[in-house]
């Protein structure tokens, strides 16, 4: 057990990342840059990516003063809603690319990425995906950006797509196993296509994310319903299991022959990101899911306030997924049991979580367009 504080000269999150786990900042905007919040976090704690989130932006552009000599040089005419959103997306992204680019450069390209959300209004289609992709990294401009694209149907030939034009891709929304299988075949045929066109396999980094707070709350939810001896007890476990099921098939994957050819292409495994890491409901410590979720090669993405709460304190039992996949199966089995359907509780979180991002995207709109109106009225 490790219940630490911060040994002097090191970073707080030195011993998680001992642990093989990346963290990331979840969720960032131009107060964090200008402040210098980032480069705290990144030198005080050890933050090697993030991630951008157009509803913490949309909230920042409503409020921060940072953006104001932003928006009034947007507010021609002549820019339309689409590039002015763009613009001020890709500001952002590229401040904390140039924040990480020391932890991007000193990893190889394995770390110090930054990923961001596309319009979804302009990424229906594989085509359409892909041609936003281009214009969203060329605006930023820098090597270590990364773009999102959700787990969905019609999300996983855009996903094929991109990586094989040489994007690095952030697979978002993956709450099933079959999902998860879909998004890896995604991922290999990208770069399958990739290399024989002749990219350099080195530089397409790509994650792929399950939200851990948002399935355990749907499975909580059903279980209370429940409200038996055995549904009760199984509350909380429904999100950590997933995980392990999900960590096995990438070892099973990635450690086996099929993955061979293209490693020694230089591709790098795409590894599984926990996101929606902040504990909700009766839980004993903000950092349960952090804490639970333990294992070599892969990354927690955090707000800043867990992530602040486990700078101060954790308590590390160890490698907590590895090789434990049998008792996920048992926990899952034990659930269908009781009737929660795992396929049905994944497209009710897939769907939800499409109408949450084009939500995020219709404020962030609204939020630049209010401004780039206040600023054209000064």
């Amino acid at each position: 057990m490790s219940d630490r504080l911060r040994r002097p000269g090191g970073l707080e999150l030195d011993e998680l990342v001992a642990e093989g786990v990346s963290p990331w900042l979840d969720g960032f905007h131009r107060g964090h840059l200008t402040s210098g919040c980032l480069a705290r976090l990144i030198a005080r704690t050890g933050v090697r990516g993030a991630t951008s989130d157009p509803a913490v932006l949309a909230a920042a552009v409503e409020t921060h003063e940072a953006y104001r000599a932003q928006l009034a040089c947007l507010a021609s005419d002549d820019i339309c809603a689409a590039d002015a959103v763009r613009a001020v997306v890709a500001h952002d992204v590229r401040g904390a690319c140039d924040e990480l680019r020391p932890v991007y450069q000193a990893t190889r390209g394995l770390d110090g990425m930054v990923s961001m959300d596309l319009d979804p209004r302009l990424t229906r289609d594989a085509d359409s995906a892909v041609a936003e992709a281009e214009q969203a990294l060329r605006a930023v401009n820098r090597p270590n950006a990364m773009i999102k694209l959700p787990a969905t149907g019609e999300g996983i030939a855009a996903i094929r797509e991109c990586v094989g034009e040489g994007f690095p891709v952030h697979v978002t929304g993956v709450f099933s196993p079959a999902r998860y299988r879909e998004a890896l075949d995604a991922y290999v045929e990208g770069l399958q296509r990739a290399l024989a066109d002749g990219r350099r396999l080195a530089a397409l980094s790509s994650v792929v994310s399950l939200p851990v707070a948002l399935l355990d709350a749907e499975v909580d939810a059903r279980l209370a319903e429940l409200g038996t001896p055995d549904a009760l007890a199984l509350r909380g476990e429904a999100a950590v299991a997933r995980a392990r099921h999900l960590y096995q098939l990438y070892d099973d994957w990635f450690g086996g022959a099929g993955w061979r050819p293209l490693a020694a292409a230089g591709a790098h495994p795409q590894r599984l990101m926990w996101t929606a890491t902040t504990a909700t409901g009766p839980s004993p410590s903000p950092t349960r899911y952090v804490e639970r979720l333990v294992t070599w090669g892969t990354i927690t993405s955090m707000t800043r306030p867990t992530l602040e709460a486990a700078a101060r304190r954790l308590v590390l039992n160890g490698d907590t997924l590895m090789g434990r996949h049998r008792a996920a199966a048992e926990v899952w089995a034990r659930l269908e049991g009781l009737g929660v359907d795992g396929d049905e509780v994944a497209r009710k979180l897939e769907a939800e979580s499409t109408e949450r991002l084009a939500a995020a995207w219709r404020d962030l709109y609204a939020a630049v367009d209010a401004g780039r109106h206040t600023a054209h009225r000064d």
